[in-house]
């Protein structure tokens, strides 16, 4: 095995030494290394085919929608309507949290009216 080892470094020196790597994409940028530890082994390959194809996993577009939701909260004067948007948010995390089995420590937060109101009342 050492053999081939020493091979391959010696072809990849005299490719450099030639300039053979001089016009590659992302020359003197950093490596864009992924951390795909949390995504379970037999996913990785199903994930990365549909991140190059522009499609995010369920999980992560119902994040997304979750956090677009909460940014819209700020925007709404009606309670009410506040109220029923919340309680929509609120569907969705328990929808969210329902898709895997994972740690308790990773689920996502419902959002309580009550706290919602205090800081809203506290901003005025």
């Amino acid at each position: 095995m050492y053999g081939y080892q020493k091979i391959i470094e010696q072809k990849i020196k005299e490719a450099a030494e030639k300039g053979e790597f001089d016009n590659l994409p992302g020359k003197g940028k950093p490596l864009d290394l992924e951390d795909e530890s949390r995504i379970p082994e037999d996913l990785r390959l199903a994930y990365k085919v549909l991140k190059n194809a522009n499609c995010l996993p369920p999980e992560i577009e119902l994040r997304k929608e979750i956090r677009q939701m909460e940014d819209m909260l700020e925007n709404i004067p009606d309670e009410k309507e506040k109220y029923r948007h919340i309680k929509k948010i609120n569907l969705k995390i328990m929808k969210l949290n329902m898709m895997g089995h994972k740690s308790p420590l990773f689920e996502e937060k419902q959002i309580y009216y009550g706290k919602i109101l205090d800081r809203i009342t506290e901003k005025k």
